[in-house]
Formats: structure tokens, C-alpha cells, sequence
């Protein structure tokens, strides 16, 4: 059982920064990103949700105070100090505070990803033990991937994670930035950092895929999307009432005003 979520959120978001200075409190929809993320990993039915921060930690962290949870449920800030750091490090701290919240494996999730209701329940119920990691990845040729940003997964044996990165030349998936992972990622990255790397996710997702820990699971074509810039955050506005449940009402209704107007 899935017990806690880690959403990284501490970053700066540059290629953002024309739709607002955080690019966690970014609206789709008006509705910042980091609530759509945090309600997404309650709707997976997890309920200690850790929100690493950074960049306008303040105004991040008073957001996460007003977002309506589930009973039972709770958000918890971990505020990094040097934000400018990869992403690696945000991990490391954000798994120190679930571990105290709640053991077993976590999900892990970027701040500006967003993903159809299927694929993160989908996720939490995939089996750790006999790997340490399973990262959800898409083999299709989505056009809502930029490639000049994405980060690339070649595979082995159908689902083995082989290579890892932004910069390989053979691929047989998108990495959709969620995965189910115990605290061996962390250490993974503590393990690169060790080795001379700078520390980015990347960098322990590869230690262990070496070690042949590291697995992936295919979306099967549903719908995601990272909002990293302007035109993916157009679309994102476009899109989302179609896949996400918590916007479908919404949509309904625009739709019924349209149409009575």
C-alpha cells in the first residue's frame, strides 16, 4: 500500500515565467498546479503528501494551506534551502519527511506534470520489492511531448529501464515524471552525488537501473502532459476538463452556458 507522495516543487521554471513568477502557482483553469498535484495524489488515495519547495517557498507553501483535502489527509511542506540544486536533491529531502509520515514506498511527482485520472492509481498499484523503482513511461509518438525537453528511457527485456536521460540518442519511451519508489532512489542519488554526478533524478534513477532495479509502466496512450512552457500550458487549459474528473463538471457547465447563451 502507497502511503505518502513527494511533489517537486522547488524549482525556478524559467521557460514559465511569461504566465506567472511560481510556476507551481501557474493556474490551468484557475487552478494552480500544485493543487491540481496534490489533489491528483489524493485521488490515488494517498493521503501524506510532502510538497518540496524552493523558489517563492512562501507564497507556495501559504498555497498549500488552502487546498481542500479529503479527511484523513494531509500536506506537508519540506522547504530546500539551495533550490538551484538539480531536482535529485528535492527528492532526497522530500523522502527523509515521508519516511517520518509513513514507511513503504511513495509516489513521486513533478509539480507541473499533469496526468489523466487513470494513470497514477494505475502506478500506485504496481509491485516494489523485487525492483526499487517503477517509473511511468510513454511509448507512444504523443504530440504533446516536447522533445527538445523531454527526458528519454531505453529499455530492455520489454520493461527493464536500460539508459536514463535528456541527452540519448536510442529511446523507447518518454519518462511522464511519476513513479512508485522506496527509499533505495535516494539513496541511489546520495550515490551518484557520491560518485562525482551532479545529483539530478536522473542520476540515481541510472545507479539503479544498472543494478537491474529500475522498471517501467506504459500508459498505454492516456492522456499527460508537462506544462514547462507556453504553448504546453495553452494546451494543458484546452485539454484537461477532458481527462481530469475534478475539471469535467466545470467543463459541463461552460458548456451548457455556451449553448443556452
Amino acid at each position: 500500500m502507497v502511503n505518502s507522495a513527494i511533489i517537486l516543487a522547488a524549482g525556478y521554471g524559467s521557460r514559465l515565467q511569461s504566465r506567472g513568477a511560481s510556476k507551481p502557482l501557474v493556474q490551468v483553469n484557475a487552478v494552480p498546479l500544485i493543487e491540481i498535484a496534490v489533489l491528483q495524489a489524493a485521488a490515488a488515495g494517498v493521503c501524506n503528501i510532502v510538497v518540496v519547495t524552493g523558489h517563492e517557498a512562501e507564497r507556495v507553501e501559504n498555497a498549500l494551506e488552502h487546498i481542500s483535502l479529503p479527511d484523513g489527509c494531509r500536506v506537508i511542506p519540506q522547504r530546500l534551502d539551495d533550490w538551484s540544486k538539480p531536482n535529485g536533491w528535492s527528492v532526497i529531502a522530500g523522502a527523509r519527511l515521508a519516511r517520518e509520515l509513513a514507511a513503504g514506498p511513495f509516489l513521486l511527482m513533478m509539480a507541473d506534470h499533469i496526468f489523466d485520472d487513470t494513470i497514477l492509481p494505475m502506478l500506485a498499484e504496481q509491485k516494489i520489492g523485487a525492483v526499487d523503482v517503477v517509473l511511468a513511461t510513454d511509448r507512444n509518438d504523443n504530440p504533446l511531448i516536447d522533445p527538445d525537453d523531454a527526458t528519454w528511457v531505453a529499455l530492455s527485456d520489454g520493461h527493464r529501464i536500460h539508459r536514463i536521460g535528456k541527452d540519448i540518442s536510442e529511446y523507447d519511451a518518454a519518462d511522464c515524471g511519476a513513479f512508485l519508489a522506496n527509499d533505495a532512489l535516494p539513496a541511489a542519488i546520495e550515490h551518484a552525488i557520491a560518485a562525482g554526478k551532479p545529483g539530478s533524478l536522473s542520476d540515481g534513477m541510472q545507479v539503479l537501473a544498472n543494478a537491474g532495479r529500475a522498471t517501467a509502466m506504459d500508459v498505454n496512450g492516456a492522456w499527460w502532459i508537462d506544462v514547462d512552457d507556453p504553448r504546453a500550458h495553452d494546451l494543458a487549459q484546452q485539454q484537461i476538463g477532458d481527462h481530469l474528473a475534478m475539471f469535467a463538471q466545470h467543463k459541463a457547465r461552460a458548456l451548457k452556458v455556451a449553448s443556452d447563451a
